[in-house]
């Protein structure tokens, strides 16, 4: 019995961890100045990542480092900062990590053409392999030999 209520109080701890770390919201609501705003806000925000959370955008998390990031954002374009503006102070701050999208650049190569690359390798040791094996020369049947 005591085995029980040990393994429920775990998963009732378990769940309850990331109710506790995540902070109580933004206290207060971000200030728009118009609808257009407010949809530049939101596309700029949903194609960067977040620092901490790493797969969520920063749009969707809600880190306390997130809400100071959405603030960043807002004060940036309250300042007139056109949208790679703000990209780029993001990325010079958190390093290309911080977009989904990271630029095509020799730095980036093996992330952009990587998986290519992979693809393209195990599909020439795939036809390498299926070209020995039919090269091969099948044995002949033994007449006296029971299967």
């Amino acid at each position: 019995m005591a085995v029980a209520w040990t393994l429920a109080l775990g998963m009732l701890l378990a769940h309850a961890g990331p109710v506790f770390a995540q902070a109580a919201g933004d206290p207060t609501p971000l200030q728009f100045s118009d609808a257009a705003e407010e949809a530049r806000f939101h596309d700029l925000t949903s194609e960067l990542r977040c620092v901490m959370c790493q797969n969520q955008s920063l749009a969707d998390s809600n880190a306390q480092i997130a809400h100071d990031l959405r603030r960043e954002v807002l004060d940036l374009m309250h300042q007139g900062k056109s949208d790679d503006e703000i990209v780029a102070f993001l990325v010079a701050r958190y390093g290309e990590f911080v977009r989904y999208k990271p630029a095509v650049e020799p730095s980036t190569w093996l992330l952009w053409f990587g998986p290519a690359l992979l693809l393209l390798g195990g599909g020439i040791v795939v036809a390498r392999v299926v070209r020995a094996r039919s090269r091969r020369e099948v044995p002949a049947p033994v007449e006296d030999q029971e299967w």
